[in-house]
């Protein structure tokens, strides 16, 4: 019996976690952390709902904390087995949880000098210490070939085009008789984003699980620059523009943005500073990777230049640097992390401009339900920082077609050249009304039969082959 329990990312858009019970393994696919609602949120901290030593082997599409923040957690509660993921991920991986360990330490260090956590004594879900042990069971593979996990089971990573390294899964299960394929879409990427390869098309799919971040509407691309250029010279005539920005991926996409603006004069020529030391160490990363991306590198002598050597683009490591930011009055750019602005440098950045009318605001990626950056996209007049109500007086603005997800179309067209309908559906990695929207869609246009699961449900995918 084939079986297949959804232990995240069902009927919401973090924690993506899949338990796939297969030829005796039992295979996880992802490891993220919840975010935004608490109700969310405190499943990170309630206990694994399969005994974390019972899991053989863990299949990774891509780095972002959504769909590997959990991993840590996993291996300190007694997880031993490999973790398959492409290089560009293990690389990507490894930046994020030991950037996400010591955010957890310090903010529970924090809480704790400020008394502004309910709990006694707050604790990390997991220390720097704690990922650093995730690193000895990383297994890195390429793109389109086939691995062994055990007998009559095998997988592949197919581009996704999401974020560097990102991938989509293609499980194969080999019976006496036939051969059954089970996709597994992680997060699909726009296919004309300026900076990133397309994903490739899948061919087959007896059993299929689509991600829906966008599955409930349209997000075009085409007006993002004059959009951004529009939006950013406004505000740079007042002050400053504050933009969060996941580091992995859109961090990348908006220095690009920038970088082309201000060379094609659209804006005027300002500081453009990337607060996130984890956005800088990814940054060098498109170097070491140039097959994942479009950015033109030029050689000079021993030294590669691209855009993100421009003399206006600043990268800023130390916190001393981070925090003279908050007092700077000229108009400059700040970008930086987290992008829902959940934690990290965007944080205190945002606790001093968010109460100045002359500054501005940009969110230009997806807000989560109960996040701080949703909470304020929807017009509240305060949001809750470091134990205090912090008003908002700002500008805000938000920017369309940026994000790394495929919308409605893009998803359509990404399982056009799937011929046969799959036997089974799972619309997941949505929130309820555009999961829900996208899975009537698909039984609509495609005549499939399609489900929206909950979380901690399981489904019986083959009695037998």
């Amino acid at each position: 019996m084939v079986r297949l329990k959804f232990l995240g990312a069902a009927q919401c858009v973090t924690g993506s976690k899949y338990v796939l019970e297969a030829n005796g393994k039992r295979i996880l696919i992802d490891c993220g952390m919840f975010a935004g609602k608490k109700e969310l949120r405190l499943r990170n901290r309630a206990p694994f709902p399969i005994r974390p030593s019972m899991i053989d082997m863990a299949l990774i599409t891509h780095a972002h904390i959504d769909h590997t923040g959990y991993l840590p957690r996993l291996v300190k509660d007694g997880f031993a087995g490999k973790i398959y993921c492409t290089k560009a991920t293990e690389e990507l991986t490894k930046i994020e949880l030991l950037d996400a360990g010591k955010l957890q330490e310090e903010e529970a260090l924090f809480a704790l000098k400020k008394g502004y956590s309910k709990h006694e004594k707050p604790e990390a879900l997991f220390t720097a210490e704690d990922a650093k042990a995730v690193f000895a069971l990383l297994e890195s593979c390429p793109l389109g070939q086939w691995i062994d996990l055990a007998e009559n089971l095998k997988f592949r990573f197919q581009r996704a085009g999401h974020i560097l390294g990102s991938a989509y899964i293609e499980a194969d299960i080999i019976g006496k008789t036939q051969t059954k394929r089970i996709v597994f879409s992680g997060d699909i990427g726009r296919f004309e984003d300026p900076v990133l390869k397309p994903a490739s098309l899948p061919q087959q799919a007896d059993i299929l699980l689509i991600e829906s971040t966008y599955g409930n509407r349209i997000n075009p691309m085409q007006d993002v620059e004059e959009n951004l250029a529009k939006i950013a010279s406004e505000a740079l005539e007042k002050g400053c523009l504050a933009v969060p920005a996941f580091a992995v991926g859109r961090t990348q996409s908006l220095l690009f943005y920038f970088h082309k603006l201000i060379r094609e004069k659209r804006i005027p020529e300002v500081p453009v500073f990337a607060d996130s030391p984890m956005a800088i160490n990814v940054t060098k990363l498109y170097e070491k990777f140039p097959d994942e991306h479009t950015i033109r590198m030029a050689e000079n002598g021993n030294n590669i230049h691209n855009i993100f050597d421009a003399p206006f683009i600043h990268f800023i490591r130390s916190s001393d640097e981070s925090k003279a930011l908050n007092s700077r009055k000229q108009p400059c750019i700040i970008v930086s992390a987290s992008g829902m602005i959940t934690g990290g440098r965007i944080m205190h950045h945002l606790y001093h401009r968010l109460r100045r009318e002359e500054d501005t605001l940009l969110f230009a990626g997806y807000q989560a339900e109960g996040s701080r950056g949703r909470s304020i996209l929807d017009g509240s007049p305060s949001v809750r920082m470091f134990g205090e109500e912090v008003p908002v007086k700002c500008q805000v603005r938000e920017l369309h077609g940026l994000s790394a997800h495929a919308d409605q179309p893009e998803l359509l067209r990404w399982v056009s050249e799937i011929k046969d309908s799959p036997k089974m559906t799972f619309v997941t990695h949505g929130e309820a009304e555009s999961s829900v929207a996208f899975s009537q869609l698909l039984s609509q246009k495609r005549g499939w039969n399609v489900s929206v699961p909950n979380y901690l449900d399981t489904a019986v995918l083959f009695d037998g082959i």
